[in-house]
């Protein structure tokens, strides 16, 4: 990694924020596969496309219901419950279901069915050094937590705020709302990082936070983005002279 002369906070932004999912880590192997293996271990034979179709029309209709339904409302049995949602829409009516969920559930709350990316342990201590305050803004659940106290990487991050636990979920106002509250830091003065340009980009910057794409394949120019995490401290060099 290059030396990008990153010092101490001198203008408004005082926190950089991540989100989790796609940013800072990625399932390995990817959800299509664990979910096809899974099947297969109980009599139901999907290939990984098949999975993949059907994922994603099953997550998308969570997501509706989420947003537009409950408002963007959750909580811990929410998301047991979107996820067994989502699993009954991939393998259909099953006698199995309850056993399929069970094994996939827990294989998710692993750190082995993860990969952090290589960046992100430098980086950290790199923001950290120049004074930000980091933290985790993710709509994952509370399997979050047990992850990161695992990585040595994450194991000390001050800030894991995960939607079940807030209450909120991105891109809803109270998601941001809340975690003002808790850090005491006014929305202009957090930064968040993230790949999803609807949950992450823009309802930050429309919740009066910083915002800042993570764009590896650069499928969105007109947008402030970077095409990776080791980009990060040279951005906030150059928009913020700090």
């Amino acid at each position: 990694m290059t030396v990008s002369n990153l010092r101490r906070p001198g203008g408004s932004l005082r926190a950089v924020l991540f989100d989790a999912v796609g940013t800072l880590l990625r399932p390995v192997p990817c959800v299509a596969d664990v979910y096809a293996a899974a099947g297969r271990r109980h009599g139901i034979d999907l290939s990984a496309a098949q999975v993949g179709q059907r994922f994603a029309s099953a997550f998308a209709r969570q997501e509706q219901i989420d947003h537009r339904w409950l408002a963007g409302r959750t909580s811990e049995p929410r998301e047991q419950e979107r996820w067994r949602h989502i699993v009954r829409r991939v393998f259909g009516r099953t006698g199995a279901l309850d056993s399929i969920f069970a094994e996939l559930w827990q294989h998710f709350g692993r750190p082995e069915a993860w990969q952090l990316d290589p960046d992100v342990g430098p980086i950290w201590r790199e923001l950290a050094d120049a004074g930000y305050l980091l933290g985790i803004a993710s709509n994952f659940d509370g399997r979050l937590l047990n992850l990161c106290r695992v990585w040595p990487e994450l194991a000390g991050c001050p800030h894991v705020f995960v939607s079940s636990q807030i209450g909120w979920k991105k891109p809803s106002p109270g998601f941001f709302r809340a975690i003002e509250r808790r850090i005491g830091l006014a929305a202009g003065q957090i930064m968040l990082v993230g790949d999803d340009v609807d949950n992450d980009y823009l309802a930050a910057a429309a919740a009066g936070w910083q915002a800042l794409l993570l764009d590896p394949a650069g499928r969105r120019p007109e947008l402030d983005s970077i095409g990776g995490l080791r980009r990060l401290p040279d951005r906030l060099v150059r928009r913020h002279g700090t």
